[in-house]
């Protein structure tokens, strides 16, 4: 099986920085875009030619995997994850950062095999962070070894979180009770804007947690084989085991933090996937 993945790793990343091109074009921001589920829920014409230009390329390599792609959803494809290989693509997360020309959005493209990641790239072009994992090979960033930080209690942690495109009255409350209580018992916050981006900074030890409610699976298919691999966990946030589809992830760079956090968020249970 490693000797499979390994292959199908290769293809991917060559497409996924063929991909960063489209991306790279747009430095300072992309002023063309339309509203998905809200006014701050946006889709560029970058975002659908980055995802099609994966699918069509995985697709011609290995016609028997199946593909879970936000654009795709959007568009009325089912979000339906089985045990095949099967990719799972945010082909630009951060695009409301993409679109202002603030330089935290990027690629994210995992891929899972009985329902489990496997391999993960999160590549942000504009400032050429390419961080890769494959399972138990490690995690990279540019081709070299990370780790998680050696944290593992709320009071030394730098949490990173997101407020998302929701408006909910639910889902903000739960938002606003969760910051207050990390500006209470932690050392700071952090608001990158990109899931997949949060995760990768967990990984390579820049933040020690990241929590989110409200975001799907193509935002942390990646993030999760790359936190995992750099000695990270990936949790519910409310403590057990953590769901792909569940719109929920915690992750931190022990079970200890993240089992601390678990313990003091305020929970928010959106419509799973």
């Amino acid at each position: 099986m490693s000797d499979a993945i390994d292959e199908y790793f290769e293809v991917a990343l060559e497409l996924v920085k063929s991909a960063g091109n489209l991306i790279t074009e747009y430095t300072s921001g992309c002023k063309e875009y339309k509203l998905k589920s809200s006014d701050i829920d946006l889709v560029t014409e970058i975002d659908k030619k980055v995802e099609e230009t994966l699918i069509t390329g995985l697709s011609k390599k290995f016609p028997s995997h199946k593909f879970i792609g936000e654009e795709s959803v959007a568009e009325g494809a089912k979000c339906v994850l089985t045990d095949e290989p099967t990719w799972i693509i945010d082909p630009v997360d951060g695009t409301l950062n993409f679109i202002h020309g603030y330089p935290s959005s990027c690629i994210s493209l995992g891929l899972t095999i009985n329902k489990e990641a496997v391999a993960g790239i999160i590549f942000n072009p504009i400032v050429n962070q390419l961080f890769t994992a494959k399972k138990g090979q490690g995690a990279f960033l540019n081709g070299k070894p990370i780790h998680v930080s050696q944290v593992k209690d709320m009071k030394n942690a730098l949490v990173s979180f997101e407020v998302g495109t929701s408006r909910d009255e639910e889902k903000k409350k739960a938002v606003l009770e969760n910051f207050k209580m990390i500006v209470d018992k932690t050392q700071g916050i952090r608001t990158v804007g990109s899931a997949a981006l949060n995760m990768a900074m967990v990984a390579l030890g820049g933040a020690d947690a990241y929590f989110e409610f409200g975001i799907h699976a193509w935002d942390i298919a990646a993030g999760d084989i790359i936190v995992r691999e750099a000695g990270g966990v990936c949790i519910d946030p409310a403590g057990g085991p953590f769901d792909i589809l569940s719109r929920r992830v915690l992750c931190a760079s022990s079970a200890e933090l993240a089992q601390e956090m678990a313990t003091v968020l305020h929970q928010y249970y959106p419509e799973r996937d």
